[in-house]
């Protein structure tokens, strides 16, 4: 089986064929670094992790890399109103990043460059595109000039004309064409800025991402991703950019995530629906968030709100009470052998089948409804009056490597109750054999409390976790 994705600048699935056997480049655009994230910022965040993990899975040997935008309007606009630096405040947000992104289990990437540490090599691509002809110099700013790239438009499928009929030219630019974009910004009075051929500045935005995948990727990459936002202009802006210099294409394979809505709304701050990473975080337990995220395509649409953060708490807890159940009766069953070809194999079909489906342009959805029958299929199981080790192992092996896959937590806290469990068993039966029968029912509802329900039987107290 191969992987096949949607390739946004040929608008079809293909075939995954890396440009080395084995290896994947890949580079998502991270944030600019002004504020807490949002919800909208964390959903690419988790859907490139899933998916570098998935390809991880598959075998690949993945070089990730995701940016910070450490210097930009936003930045120096908050920079001011807090009256702080720029890079004080932009090492806050990206400190505030990690912490918001490591409790939704998103890896570090291989490397995390910033702008400002990438300078020399901005400076270097803005010279030898404005000497190959590509971007011209005009008062101490430097614009990329759009038509002399004659395939610009190609990822957003517009032509020049297109595009021209939505595009002006703002007060004080200095561009030739309204579609032209800034390759380097003079500095204004009071702003951060570098020295630069063309006299003290900082770079546009779009040439940040090209000089980062050059330095760090090379001319060509596997993979290149982000928001759906991102596809005009800004990953228009830097196949022209790249491309025009090294002559070849920028990336294989373009994948966008789509939008987040608030309950049926576009996010904004004007609405009053703007939610960050780190409230959601404090009202729910980061991974009901994540699968929540992974239970939608990631080209989806998805819409975000409590009730169906709720029901993603469920279906997260009904994975984990089963996987619960299976270590329970594991651990205190006998193997008393049963059917153990015929559910091994469903627990395999299941496996393959998560697979295929991940296989298909990184379906999570799917894959989590996978995950579901595999624990429908575990939880008929235990009702079997014979149960083999063996069998009960696969289940649960399973279950955790789906749930790695998508890092999505199997195991629950509760685990660590069950010698604390065990041993409140033993000292209830000891107070039954003392006929201390208040002792007794108190230790039964302290369990039931705690969502532990006991079964007496003729062989002895069994105990399994509330569904």
């Amino acid at each position: 089986m191969s992987i096949h994705l949607y390739n946004s600048l040929t608008r079809k699935k293909e075939k995954l064929v890396p440009l080395q056997e084995g290896k994947i480049k890949m580079y998502v655009c991270g944030p600019t670094v002004y504020n807490n994230i949002h919800i909208g910022n964390a959903r690419p965040a988790i859907v490139f992790d899933m998916v570098r993990r998935y390809l991880e899975y598959r075998g690949y040997d993945v070089f990730f890399v995701s940016n910070f935008t450490d210097v930009d309007d936003k930045i120096i606009k908050a920079a001011r109103e807090l009256k702080e630096e720029v890079p004080k405040v932009a090492e806050r947000f990206i400190h505030a990043y990690f912490q918001d992104t490591e409790a939704l289990g998103v890896k570090k990437a291989d490397l995390h460059p910033r702008v400002t540490e990438t300078m020399p090599d901005i400076i270097q691509f803005i010279e030898a595109l404005i000497q190959k002809g590509y971007a011209y110099e005009a008062e101490g700013d430097v614009y990329f000039s759009t038509k002399s790239f004659k395939e610009y438009g190609k990822l957003s499928s517009q032509s020049i004309h297109e595009l021209l009929s939505g595009a002006r030219v703002e007060i004080g630019e200095k561009k030739q064409d309204p579609l032209d974009f800034a390759l380097w910004k003079q500095a204004k009075e009071g702003e951060i800025s570098w020295d630069s051929p063309w006299g003290k500045g900082r770079p546009g935005w779009h040439i940040e991402c090209s000089a980062m995948v050059k330095k760090y990727l090379g001319d060509t990459i596997d993979i290149h991703a982000g928001g759906q936002d991102l596809a005009f202009p800004h990953h228009e802006n830097e196949i022209a950019q790249s491309e025009a210099l090294n002559g070849q294409e920028m990336a294989k394979y373009w994948m966008h995530n789509g939008y987040i809505q608030i309950n049926n709304e576009k996010m904004s701050k004007s609405l009053g629906n703007f939610v960050l990473v780190k409230d959601i975080i404090k009202k729910h337990r980061p991974e009901v968030v994540r699968f929540f995220m992974l239970q939608a395509h990631y080209r989806s649409p998805l819409n975000f709100n409590e009730e169906l953060l709720e029901s993603a708490k469920n279906g997260l807890e009904r994975i984990q009470s089963t996987t619960d159940n299976l270590k329970h009766r594991l651990a205190h069953s006998a193997d008393l052998g049963g059917e153990k070809e015929e559910w091994a194999e469903k627990v395999k079909e299941h496996k393959a089948d998560f697979i295929k489906e991940m296989d298909d342009d990184f379906n999570s959805a799917n894959g989590i409804s996978v995950l579901f029958d595999l624990v429908k299929e575990a939880n008929k199981y235990l009702q079997e009056q014979q149960s083999s080790k063996e069998v009960l192992q696969f289940f649960i092996h399973t279950i955790r490597d789906i749930g790695a896959v998508l890092d999505i937590p199997i195991e629950t806290e509760e685990e660590i109750m069950d010698a604390e469990i065990e041993t409140l068993i033993q000292e209830r039966i000891e107070a039954r054999k003392n006929r201390n029968f208040s002792r007794a029912d108190e230790i039964r509802d302290m369990l039931k409390e705690k969502g532990i329900i006991l079964e007496d039987t003729p062989q002895g107290t069994r105990w399994k976790r509330e569904q």
